[in-house]
């Protein structure tokens, strides 16, 4: 059998299956072979002799071994340990001085033993290689052995057929198994608990291309901490013989689990960081109360929670401060609701406008009565009794799998508002953590502050609106010779309160005076200076006085009553000749429609806004027969932000051609086609439409007013 040639593990297969090449261990050592007859003569010599002691086979056979390979002072010994061999006592090992054909001397490891033929003839077989190849050989083996045994890093090697070969203490320690539940089998029979097909398919990978595959990142547990994740960094490599030949893949296995950690702590931070600038930015956009509560549980399910809440308490929205009632039961009032997917959580939740009274022992009121985040980790049966506002609220929410609970005190400039309420269900199995109330006491400090704003906010524009409104006509008495109807909308968008009105006021002779201004500015303080200006011009209406005299005298006070300025038109209709005295100061112009004619603004001189003072007011007469209709309205009407003032009123204009319509259906038509959501100004509409003056106006009540 050549020196390439190994048995075969299996009887069963052939000689030819397991040849190998050159490299093996054997190669590395380049062991020569000598035997010698019973008087020592060479009989045997092998080409790895040659190579150590110098003599070519015909230089050696037959020749005594001692006399050709050994000093002569070593001869003696030589003679006994070959008869001690010999005789049988047993094989003899160790360093020996050989002489080499060039004359030097050379250490060499020997293994000597008694060989027997079948003819009972005795022979001693001497297996030789360098001292000192051997000696490097025995300890990169020995250094190989005690890094791979020593090691920290999980080290192990499989075939070519994927089943592990061996494995050291450290990766037993990081599997939790045994080298002998490793051995001989795959991957994904020994380590099922981890993503054995990932693993696998890299070692195929790197057996197939031979190119290492380095810190790949592999998360699980395993039988040495089953209750713990863990992460550890893998590296394949491929292993070969000095000639190439393939034996298997290594693989190298660090835990990195402190740092898969520290890097997902990392990350978590970043998300809430980028969760607490969203809020920033996404809550508190209008001065809408109930929009800003919106914005909070939209943003808290985003990332935060399964379901969420937003719950003010109702003494608060009645202008009551929360410090009295830190006590006992709760009242609240639902403003908003929000869920990442459908859930029964949602039916168990109080929905927005809703109020609910809590009793002390529910845990939303204990959060507002104690100022304090309530963070329930694992929900239970009770606890759900004290969340849900009922029992079939509590098995709603035990239906939905809701199995942790977080109520966070909404607290804004040392007052408690409300709080907002925040479940996990089966969707997200992680419970709350600290890190979580954290991040939800910054979101509800935020949007606190802004719900607090939005509360003012409308505290006071409730104010001016009930102020304006007040104010305002409530009912124009049926005058002679008009039909009127009318409209007051305040602003639709987070502003405050406008100063616009409108009045219809009688005068002397059945004619009727037609008023519509707009007090620039916004609140209280609009609505209190459009009240004093309707009283005054009530009262010069009744000297009948020309329109552009009231107006001077208008401009008069409104000067006099400092950083005021007005639009105003100003009306006077006589049904007798149906004459209609017209004067504006900086107002937008009336439209006239008059029956089968196109509309048109009318072409009055526009005057100056009240309250510039030194101002010059015109009066231009039109007539306004029966069937005409006289349109007045302020700039809330038709200006926007993102049109041209001259497309809206040809849009205005184009809307009063359409078929003739009731006036109260007009009204309503040009609010409905001309005003948006989240429009900043409020407007006033007054409409009139002249008649004979024996012809009586069945109208219906007034509305939006």
């Amino acid at each position: 059998m050549c020196a390439a040639e190994s048995f075969p593990a299996d009887p069963g297969r052939p000689a030819s299956a397991v040849t190998s090449e050159p490299g093996g261990l054997l190669d590395v050592l380049s062991v020569a072979a000598v035997v010698l007859d019973g008087d020592g003569r060479i009989v045997l010599w092998s080409p790895q002799a040659e190579e150590l002691f110098g003599y070519t086979a015909g230089e050696a056979l037959g020749g005594f071994a001692g006399r050709l390979m050994v000093h002569e002072e070593h001869l003696e010994l030589v003679a006994q340990l070959f008869t001690r061999v010999m005789s049988g006592e047993g094989g003899w090992a160790g360093v020996f001085p050989i002489r080499h054909k060039d004359g030097s001397t050379k250490l060499v490891e020997f293994r000597n033993m008694r060989l027997e033929d079948e003819n009972g003839d005795l022979y001693a077989l001497g297996l030789a290689t360098r001292q000192a190849t051997l000696r490097r050989v025995e300890r990169d083996l020995a250094l190989s052995t005690r890094l791979v045994s020593q090691s920290p890093i999980g080290l192990s090697v499989v075939d070519t057929d994927l089943r592990y070969v061996a494995v050291n203490p450290a990766l037993e320690r990081i599997n939790g198994l045994p080298a002998a539940e490793h051995v001989g089998r795959r991957a994904s029979e020994a380590l099922p608990f981890l993503d054995a097909e990932a693993i696998e398919s890299a070692m195929r990978k790197v057996l197939a291309t031979g190119t290492p595959i380095l810190d790949q990142e592999y998360i699980g547990r395993t039988p040495a901490d089953p209750e713990s994740e863990h992460a550890w960094s893998v590296s394949f490599y491929r292993l070969e013989t000095s000639n190439g030949k393939v034996l298997g893949v290594a693989t190298s296995v660090v835990e990195v689990t402190e740092r898969y950690l520290a890097r997902a702590e990392a990350a978590e931070a970043r998300r809430r960081l980028a969760l607490v600038a969203d809020a920033s930015m996404r809550i508190g956009t209008t001065l809408d109360l109930d929009q800003t509560a919106r914005e909070l549980a939209e943003l808290s399910v985003r990332d935060l929670a399964d379901v969420a809440a937003v719950d003010v308490l109702d003494l608060v929205l009645n202008g009551r401060p929360s410090a009295d009632a830190h006590q006992g039961p709760a009242v609240f009032r639902a403003l908003a609701l929000a869920a990442a997917h459908p859930t029964e959580a949602v039916e168990a939740a109080d929905q927005p406008g809703e109020v609910a009274r809590y009793e002390a022992d529910r845990l939303v009121t204990r959060s507002v009565n104690t100022a304090r985040p309530v963070r329930v980790p694992q929900v239970g049966d009770d606890d759900l009794t004290r969340i849900a506002r009922s029992p079939e609220a509590a098995r709603l929410l035990s239906a939905a799998g809701v199995h942790s609970y977080l109520a966070v005190p909404l607290i804004a400039r040392g007052e408690v508002l409300g709080v907002l309420d925040l479940k996990r269900t089966r969707n997200n199995p992680a419970p709350f953590t600290a890190d979580d109330e954290v991040l939800a006491g910054e979101l509800a400090a935020r949007a606190a502050v802004c719900i607090d704003n939005a509360r003012w906010y409308q505290q006071v524009r409730n104010t001016a609106l009930t102020l304006q409104r007040s104010l305002l006509p409530q009912r124009p008495p049926d005058q002679p010779g008009l039909e009127i109807a009318y409209r007051y909308q305040p602003a639709q968008a987070a502003s405050e309160v406008g100063g616009d009105w409108f009045d219809v006021i009688p005068l002397t002779d059945d004619q009727t005076a037609l008023v519509v201004g707009d007090v620039m500015g916004s609140g209280i303080s609009a609505a209190a200076t459009m009240g004093q200006l309707r009283t005054a011009t009530r009262t010069l209406a009744e000297l009948d006085l020309e329109p552009a005299q009231v107006l001077h005298h208008l401009d008069r006070i409104t000067d006099r009553m400092g950083q005021t300025i007005t639009t105003c038109v100003y009306a006077v209709y006589d049904p007798r000749n149906h004459r209609c005295l017209i004067s504006s100061a900086g107002h937008l112009p009336p439209v006239l429609v008059r029956p089968g004619r196109p509309p048109e603004l009318l072409d009055l001189p526009t005057g100056t806004p009240l309250g510039v003072g030194a101002a010059t007011f015109h009066t231009t007469e039109v007539d306004l027969h029966p069937g005409d209709v006289l349109v007045l309205y302020t700039d809330g009407l038709v200006e926007t932000r993102h049109q041209a003032i001259d497309e809206r009123l040809d849009e205005l204009i184009g809307l009063l051609g359409e078929p003739l319509r009731s006036l109260e259906e007009t009204c309503d038509v040009l609010l409905h086609a001309l005003r948006h959501p989240g429009d900043h100004d409020d407007v006033a509409l007054l409409i009139a439409r002249a008649r004979s003056p024996s012809v009586s106006a069945d109208r219906p009540p007034a509305r939006g007013h």
